[in-house]
């Protein structure tokens, strides 16, 4: 199935329960065309958007200087409310968990990782995933559906929401995202539940509006998009958004990936790893990251380490080393920490960065592929 034909069939619904359109999510100048409907003029749209990324204001009624008509007018028509919060669960490491229920229902996992220096979002982009890969909780629970720019953007300013991270009067908003402010949430990484580039239009929409600087002013050094290797799209995300690109790799060669990560069979090693070298922007400075996760007696031999440095060799990048997250019924172990360490120093002699990433959040199992929620695809009635 093609990227745009998937778009079609698991489209996110475009209004709410109550029938009201999302101001969420909309470009300026569609919120523009879509208030002038009312005959509002553009300045007022400006002044709703600055309410919603610039203050984070949940109701329409907030909006002090709006006319009270006007205000009336945007809550019947649309709506700016966040997603229902069913679960949060907090990790003994800090790490947090929520369980968010869009407007029609369907659930999605969003996780926040906090550290020394920084604080790290993981966002999801589908209800579910259309993929498949084996080691993986998420791939599991077949795809309901995409998620529509209003719901990737609503997981991000829950998060704000909790960690108290709007502006007061009188703050800048470039001080979000800026260390030195104090904020907490300073870098979002697109890897949660779902393979964002089959949902492209609106995860590129979210993330634009995430790297305006009059939207939520998350710079596009901050953001990066991980893949499963939808070889198409990782041109077209690199020529249109230019954020930080990791691919999920996971095996050496063509036989194991395709094992591991059915998507092989559609976009083979040599495809791959060729947009992986032209992606725009690559170098020295600015890297790819390789996600590699460590399966005890499946691709974790040294044998595979020198397969790794061989085809990536002429890639600026680094592998980001994954000890396998337990999940039930996954029927994979993880490798023992010592094959761990051996491996990367193969990798590490040969010249690569090889971290060995510390597991977060395992004890709520918000870790690197143990997402998934409970639900499902509605069932299709024949007319």
């Amino acid at each position: 199935m093609s990227v745009s034909s998937h778009a079609s069939r698991f489209s996110a619904p475009p209004t709410d329960a109550a029938g009201r359109i999302p101001l969420i999510g909309p470009n300026l100048p569609e919120m523009q065309a879509a208030l002038a409907v009312h005959g509002l003029p553009a300045f007022r749209s400006k002044q709703v958007w600055h309410w919603i990324y610039q203050r984070g204001v949940r109701d329409f009624d907030s909006m002090a200087n709006l006319p009270k008509d006007m205000r009336a007018l945007l809550m019947e028509k649309y709506s700016i409310e966040r997603p229902k919060v069913v679960a949060e669960q907090r990790s003994d490491d800090g790490t947090i968990k929520w369980l968010l229920a869009m407007s029609d229902g369907q659930q999605v996992e969003t996780v926040f990782i906090p550290e020394a220096k920084r604080g790290t979002l993981c966002i999801s982009s589908q209800v579910g995933c259309t993929l498949t890969c084996k080691f993986c909780h998420t791939g599991t629970q077949p795809l309901v559906r995409n998620l529509g720019a209003h719901e990737i953007l609503q997981q991000i300013m829950h998060a704000r929401d909790v960690l108290g991270e709007w502006p007061q009067t009188g703050e800048k908003q470039s001080n979000f995202i800026n260390q030195d402010g104090g904020r907490d949430l300073t870098n979002i990484v697109m890897m949660g539940m779902g393979e964002p580039l089959y949902n492209y239009d609106n995860v590129a929409q979210a993330l634009k509006i995430c790297m305006d600087a009059d939207g939520l002013a998350i710079g596009k050094r901050r953001i990066t998009l991980s893949t499963s290797g939808v070889v198409p799209q990782i041109r077209q995300c690199g020529a249109e958004l230019g954020v930080n690109l990791a691919v999920s790799l996971h095996a050496a060669n063509d036989v194991l990936r395709s094992k591991l990560m059915p998507i092989n069979n559609k976009y083979p090693l040599t495809e791959l790893l060729e947009a992986c070298r032209t992606y725009p922007g690559v170098s020295d400075i600015r890297r790819i990251t390789f996600e590699y996760v460590m399966l005890k007696d499946v691709n974790d031999t040294d044998d595979d380490a020198r397969q790794l440095t061989k085809i990536l060799s002429g890639i600026p990048c680094k592998i980001n080393i994954i000890p396998f997250n337990i999940w039930p019924g996954s029927g994979f172990e993880c490798s023992a920490e010592e094959r761990i360490n051996a491996f990367a120093r193969i990798l590490e002699k040969a010249g690569y960065d090889a971290p060995v990433r510390r597991p977060r959040g395992r004890d709520i199992l918000a870790a690197c592929g143990q997402l998934k929620s409970a639900s499902l695809r509605a069932r299709r009635t024949e007319s």
